[in-house]
């Protein structure tokens, strides 16, 4: 048994390609359109897809926003220096709304940043 991906429905998916590539530094590892049903599928990662688990985006194409709803969490990646990307996300626009820092009665550093959506990301200091 392998976790093979976690979907995320997104409303505009060069925004969503973008911030997963160029800010969290994930690779578009393919795309396909559906144009019978008007979606799209992107599925991003940091490594291929027959040994890691990654992110499918799927874009509807008559829908731009979504309810989030109460009962998603986040997604959570881990980062080699947790400061320094987020001042990077910081510089490019993103919502970093919970700062780097231990996380409550421990000594696990960590952080959240939104992602297009509102999606929440966790970042773990590795």
């Amino acid at each position: 048994m392998q976790l093979l991906h976690t979907m995320l429905r997104v409303g505009n998916l060069e925004r969503s390609i973008q911030f997963y590539t160029e800010l969290l530094g994930m690779k578009l590892l393919r795309q396909s359109d559906n144009t019978e049903y008007r979606y799209t599928l992107a599925f991003v990662g940091y490594g291929d897809e027959s040994d890691h688990t990654v992110l499918e985006l799927t874009y509807n194409w008559d829908k731009s926003s979504y309810d989030m709803g109460e009962a998603y969490g986040h997604i959570a990646i881990g980062a080699d220096d947790i400061y320094q990307l987020c001042e990077k996300l910081e510089s490019q626009g993103a919502d970093v709304y919970r700062k780097p820092g231990p996380v409550l009665g421990g000594d696990t550093v960590i952080a959240f940043v939104r992602d297009p959506d509102g999606y929440a990301v966790e970042l773990i200091q590795k």
